[in-house]
């Protein structure tokens, strides 16, 4: 759509000036319209696997191609391809569907009252779960809020994760954060912050400190598209440019914010990727449905970083199948079925087929996995909600000023004592 903007007055062939015009992006189809995702083009050039060392000027074509590794037959082919055994991809297949059918379960729990808000990853599993293993187990991950896999792939406690959901007694946070807005030092994963974008140069300050100290350890962050419009996400790339910082930053283009397409945040005119080259870094476009793409382009940017490199962005090309949140309805914004019709298909099937092509796996076993994991999500859900869900065994008051203050004032102190009796 293009407007006009009143009172401006542009010039024609003949010098007279006429008024001007701004463009206001909009997606291809609304609600009540079938589904139509014809017009994304993706790009058919393989691109080979660069070394490390390649330098970034030489590097502009990846920010607008596609790094893939699967293929439609489920083979894996070209320089891309990872050295990942069956043992491995099982893995990495296993943690995708936990963290799907975890989803799945909190969201019924907060359908049915037990937790005020939930948050799905489904169709994004492969790229916190592919980046989780590619990552060390003590690097730092910055997530936002759709990174759960992290923690399901590095084998956190899935009842500790409820407990956050659930905000109870058991709670970590002690109740005071938005439920999904997880925290787990001990698995290198930093608190959520519902500000979008203060992960981005939190990250890049924590692999600078990381690096000054001498350490082994580098910080990786994830921001949706629409993220990428915040302030907080450019000083992120001015700072890792600048200072050439050990992190990985990762945008994770699903295709909606809330409520608008990814053209509103600038992926109508160029991709994420593209970013990064106006600062200096390398950016690569990677097939985020593809288990072994994401693994792949994550380790290179790894040994890139701890090769003294520097960052570099990775956008992640996905498409978010469920609404934003358990507060969204997506079918006032977008047609019903529109998910089904994404061209690069469902991250866990995908790995599926490709385990099934090498004779590493078959439906019957997938169909005894699903059954094993449902049973280990439903006995975790169970114990987490034996400490409390919504409104029932909440955080004792009397912990609302731990881990607040070093020395607590005398007139909190008085207060806590008051919430005692």
């Amino acid at each position: 759509m293009t407007s006009s903007a009143a009172g401006g007055r542009g010039a024609t062939a003949e010098g007279e000036l006429r008024p001007l015009r701004f463009h206001v992006p909009e997606p291809k189809c609304r609600p009540g319209s079938s589904p139509d995702l014809s017009s994304i083009e993706l790009p058919t050039q393989v691109l080979p696997r660069p070394a490390i060392d390649t330098p970034r000027e030489r590097l502009h074509e990846y920010a607008y191609g596609l790094i893939r590794v699967l293929g439609d037959d489920h083979r894996a082919s070209g320089d891309w391809a990872p050295s990942l055994d069956a043992d491995q991809l099982r893995q990495g297949l296993r943690s995708m569907l936990l963290t799907r059918l975890f989803d799945q379960r909190m969201l019924r729990a907060q359908r049915t009252g037990k937790t005020s808000f939930y948050m799905q990853c489904t169709g994004e599993e492969a790229i916190a779960v592919a980046q989780a293993m590619a990552l060390e187990p003590n690097d730092m991950c910055f997530p936002s809020y759709r990174q759960q896999g992290l923690l399901v792939a590095r084998g956190w406690s899935l009842v500790d994760m409820m407990c956050q959901v659930y905000n109870n007694s058991a709670d970590r946070m002690k109740g005071r954060q938005l439920p999904v807005m997880y925290s787990a030092k001990e698995a290198g994963f930093f608190s959520i912050s519902g500000n979008l974008g203060t992960q981005a140069i939190q990250a890049v300050g924590w692999a600078m400190a990381s690096a000054y100290k001498g350490d082994t350890r580098l910080a990786a962050t994830w921001v949706g598209d629409g993220t990428t419009a915040e302030a907080d996400f450019h000083y992120a790339l001015t700072f890792a440019a600048v200072y050439r910082v050990p992190v990985l930053l990762n945008v994770v283009n699903n295709q909606w914010a809330i409520s608008s397409f990814q053209g509103i945040a600038g992926g109508e005119a160029t991709t994420f990727a593209a970013r990064a080259i106006g600062y200096g870094l390398p950016g690569l476009r990677v097939d985020g449905n593809d288990f072994l793409a994401v693994y792949a382009a994550t380790r290179w940017a790894i040994a890139r970083a701890r090769a003294g490199h520097g960052a570099t962005v990775l956008e992640l090309y996905t498409y978010r199948a469920a609404a934003h949140s358990s507060s969204d309805d997506p079918s006032g914004y977008r047609p019903d079925g529109e998910a089904a019709c994404w061209p690069l298909g469902d991250p866990v099937e995908r790995l599926k087929q490709h385990l099934i092509a090498l004779g590493e796996w078959s439906e019957e076993r997938h169909a005894a996995l699903t059954e094993e994991l449902t049973e280990e999500v439903k006995v975790a859900g169970k114990e987490a909600e034996s400490h409390g869900t919504l409104g029932r065994q909440t955080p004792d008051p009397r912990t609302m000023f731990d881990d607040v203050f070093k020395d607590l004032p005398a007139h909190l102190l008085r207060q806590r004592d008051q919430l005692g009796n």
